[in-house]
């Protein structure tokens, strides 16, 4: 635990990329492989539930130091994080006993979930009187579900790609999907012979750079393959060994979200892997995104679920055919065989229809003609377009030049700021969170809770004008004059009966701050409903 820790501030406590692969590489090269496979699993962003709820973790602390709730509240208000306010409040300790990493996760971290309150408090207590003050702020995270540090899963497998002398590529691979955190499975990730991998294991997905200033640098547009962007799940669908999986981007198996599906298993070839989206579909066309969501969580979807919110395999790539790993063909010719495939198997007697579709290729004259059928994404039910390089292959992770999502300019309205809280983190002690209203009649009704858009200078200066425009305050939040004007920009909307304007936004972020607008100039809600008339997701 302590060298665990020692790791983790290393990587906090800088900003550069080379310092921390050293201190990744490093680490995978000395800890014993037992502690080593669960750092990785914590670090590639397998985080355990939550075991501890924070209300109880602050009650022990305050009943531990003696100090008045409010007090360790008012601390945290300041701090900004949970892990390292109580970390600092706790009485000063040695730390002496060194717990193997594997034990704390294993043996504390996860069995914490099974047990009762004052059974958790007993064990959180004794690993509080064995841990230093900096292994504390660890263990809160991840006692807390909120583990999480300044390297990004692409860093961490490079790291351990140098450690075990293997290429990048390979190491991704095999830390994607689901794996336990056993010595076996150290073993299997950083052994040198590339042998066969697990049937159930998905490829890394391929991920595209958003294209915020249009096509002009991307040459012609017969270098690109041109598709939909659609508004779904995506996912890769595996069928090897008579096994159907169904594999999420956040690498959850799905499969059982979505049974349907399993339904194209008997007619599918062996040794087949597709990447692609899964969409609600009615009647030829996609179904917002709101109706998807029905669909998610679910440990079972009914029969009624599944009339209402039935569901295509939309696929747009072919990454492995009869066992061979297609990745580093071009792009086209993955395509081509993709139309192959997809052909084949729906002309088989037995297959499901509508289960399994192309995403189709667009075609237009030259970039302007793509432009303009651009504008018409959002009637059409889609969010832009995919582009994607004829000669590209399907690399790991995000490179850029190889695909970029070329999304419709989002919807906006402008609303006025009521409410505002501190942040956490780096944005501790600064008023960051923000809850926007629109008019109803004489009424500013909250539409949107937004975090990001504005610059560090204006967040200081916002700051400012928060703390002296306070009209009440409701213990952390404070209301504020509604004078602030903020242009918000979102990517869809649709009803909802939890926010009192009756409406909820998609992604909602600030795109502009109207200081010459007056709030009386600001959007009424009679012009959200209309937003939500033409482009809502529905119930």
């Amino acid at each position: 635990m302590k060298r665990f820790t020692e790791l983790y501030h290393e990587l906090d406590a800088t900003t550069r990329t080379t310092l921390k692969v050293e201190a990744l590489e490093r680490y995978f090269r000395e800890a014993p492989p037992a502690d080593a496979v669960w750092a990785l699993w914590f670090l590639s962003g397998r985080r355990a539930k939550r075991a501890v709820n924070t209300t109880l973790l602050r009650s022990w602390v305050a009943e531990e130091t003696g100090l008045p709730l409010w007090m360790v509240e008012a601390c945290y208000a300041e701090v900004g994080d949970l892990a390292e306010t109580l970390a600092l409040l706790l009485p000063r300790a040695e730390g002496g006993t060194e717990l193997p990493l594997r034990e704390v996760a294993a043996e504390r971290v996860l069995a914490l979930r099974d047990l009762e309150d004052e059974e958790k408090r007993n064990v959180v207590v004794d690993s509080w009187n064995r841990f230093g003050t900096r292994e504390r702020l660890v263990w809160h995270k991840l006692i807390t579900g909120g583990f999480r540090v300044g390297a990004g899963r692409k860093l961490v497998t490079r790291a351990l790609a140098r450690a075990a002398e293997l290429p990048p590529a390979v190491v991704a691979h095999r830390i994607t999907g689901q794996w336990d955190p056993t010595p076996d499975s150290w073993e299997r990730i950083v052994r040198p012979e590339d042998a066969e991998g697990s049937a159930a294991r998905p490829y890394p997905f391929l991920l595209a750079h958003p294209l915020n200033d249009g096509p002009d640098e991307l040459g012609a547009l017969e270098d690109w393959q041109v598709e939909w962007k659609w508004d779904g799940i995506r996912a890769q669908l595996l069928h090897r060994g008579g096994e159907f999986l169904l594999w999420s981007r956040g690498e959850e198996l799905v499969t059982h979200q979505f049974p349907e599906l399993q339904e194209l298993a008997p007619v599918l070839p062996d040794g087949l892997v597709l990447d692609g989206e899964v969409l609600a579909w009615r009647d030829g066309e996609p179904l917002p995104f709101g109706a998807l969501q029905r669909r998610l969580g679910r440990k079972k979807v009914g029969e009624t679920l599944r009339t209402e919110v039935p569901v295509v395999f939309q696929a747009y790539d072919v990454l492995e055919r009869d066992g061979e790993d297609l990745r580093s063909r071009p792009q086209a010719e993955r395509r081509a065989l993709l139309e192959e495939v997809v052909e084949v198997v729906s002309s088989t007697p037995l297959a499901p229809p509508n289960l399994l579709k192309v995403s189709p290729r667009v075609e237009a004259s030259g970039w302007a003609a793509l432009g303009a059928l651009r504008e018409g994404a959002r009637d059409r039910g889609v969010e832009g377009f995919m582009l994607k390089r004829r000669d590209g292959e399907y690399a790991v992770g995000r490179p850029r030049g190889l695909w970029w999502k070329w999304k419709v300019d989002p919807l906006e309205l402008d609303a006025v700021l009521i409410y505002a809280q501190q942040g956490h983190g780096r944005r501790a002690g600064l008023y960051t969170d923000y809850t926007f209203g629109v008019w109803r009649g004489e009424e500013l009704v909250p539409v949107a809770k937004a975090y990001t858009g504005l610059t560090d200078k204006q967040i200081r200066t916002l700051d400012r004008w928060i703390r002296r425009n306070t009209r009440e305050r409701f213990g952390p939040v404070r209301s504020v004059e509604p004078e602030q004007v903020f242009q918000l920009a979102f990517d869809g909307i649709r009803t909802s009966s939890r926010h009192k304007s009756g409406v909820a936004l998609r992604f909602p972020r600030m795109a502009r701050w109207r200081q010459e607008k007056a709030a009386s100039e600001a959007t009424t809600l009679e012009e959200v409903e209309a937003l939500l008339a033409r482009y809502g997701d529905g119930d």
